[in-house]
């Protein structure tokens, strides 16, 4: 993992999971209160599904934070719900607007190729998360 640029508002993370063809790509970009994550690997990256999420009170539980996100999956593709799940992820935790972009892909994959995509994918959004509230708690942000 490593951050390419640093300042107050706007930096860049990046944070590599897998090997070989498993390998997933996760490139953070802030800007501002904003967010921008795009996960790709795989044999063929591209782009799969977007998604945007922001946070809100829960419906069931005001006292707890959850997230609305909306989706768009390009024809074709199946990454609608990864993309889904790391907005909202990424969201609940940061408490600011979060749009994901994911592609993933591997020429005739089996069911355990693309299982090792998703956790690779989900390990890559959990540190990316880390990272984050890392830097709120430490005031790192405001340097």
């Amino acid at each position: 993992m490593k951050t390419l640029v640093n300042n107050k508002t706007n930096y860049i993370i990046e944070i590599m999971e897998g090997k070989g063809k498993y390998k997933v790509k996760l490139v953070a970009v802030k800007s501002g209160k904003d967010l921008t994550a795009t996960v790709a690997g795989g044999e063929e990256p591209h782009i799969g599904a977007v998604a945007i999420a922001i946070s809100r009170p829960s419906l069931k539980n005001p006292n707890k934070l959850s997230a609305t996100s909306s989706v768009f999956t390009l024809v074709g593709h199946k990454e609608d719900k990864l993309a889904r799940r790391a907005a909202e992820k990424i969201t609940k935790a940061t408490k600011e607007t979060t749009v994901t972009v994911v592609g993933l892909h591997i020429n005739k994959a089996t069911s355990q190729d693309i299982e090792s995509l998703v956790q690779n994918t989900q390990k890559a959004v959990s540190k990316l998360i880390e990272k984050l509230c890392n830097k709120k708690k430490t005031g790192e942000e405001d340097k």
